[in-house]
């Protein structure tokens, strides 16, 4: 019987004032950058909960050094001196998810999209709801901007991170051009 061969997920965290110096989490493989944590769910239990559930036989590790690209580049974004970010990812979802990820990655920095515009770049465009599904799920938020997406009628729409976080992202990028009227259960 062949052993099952381990995969090493690297982990770090970063502080910003953006984040309302709370710690968010960064984890990584060999592959790419697999999860970023939002302030209000950052805890190593989360984190090890959703490693052992998306990376079977994983070795989770902190080290500074093989997160410290990732690091960077988001510091860089939190900061206002970088739009885009140059690292690979490393998606842990069915093919609809990756897609919609792909496609939420593909935002351009300060531009806007809504789930059906979403919805028909994946070729799928009665799939909305779904959409906003895999949205929410998202376990790369930030740097694959599902901030970025809003309702049809450009209103703010739920955000894991919580409504507030999504208009200072928003605002941070430059962005006005939205009705913050956002469902209550997303204002934390």
């Amino acid at each position: 019987m062949k052993a099952l061969q381990s995969t090493t997920v690297y982990w770090d965290t970063l502080v910003h004032p953006v984040l309302h110096n709370r710690p968010i989490y960064l984890v990584a493989t060999d592959n790419g950058l697999a999860q970023v944590t939002l302030p209000h769910e950052s805890t190593m239990e989360r984190v090890e909960a959703w490693v052992k559930k998306k990376i079977p036989n994983a070795i989770l590790v902190r080290d500074l050094a093989q997160v410290a690209p990732y690091k960077q580049q988001l510091q860089e974004y939190l900061d206002g001196s970088r739009r885009s970010f140059t690292f690979a990812l490393d998606f842990r979802g069915t093919a609809f998810q990756n897609s919609v990820w792909q496609a939420l990655f593909e935002i351009p920095y300060g531009e806007m999209r809504s789930y059906a515009e979403i919805a028909e770049r994946v070729g799928n465009p009665k799939a909305v709801r779904a959409v906003g599904t895999a949205n929410g799920m998202n376990p790369i938020p930030i740097v694959v901007p599902c901030h970025r997406v809003i309702g049809k009628n450009n209103t703010l729409t739920g955000f894991r991170g919580g409504l507030q976080m999504k208009e200072e992202l928003l605002h941070l990028e430059g962005v006005q051009a939205f009705v913050n009227k956002g469902h209550e259960k997303y204002r934390f």
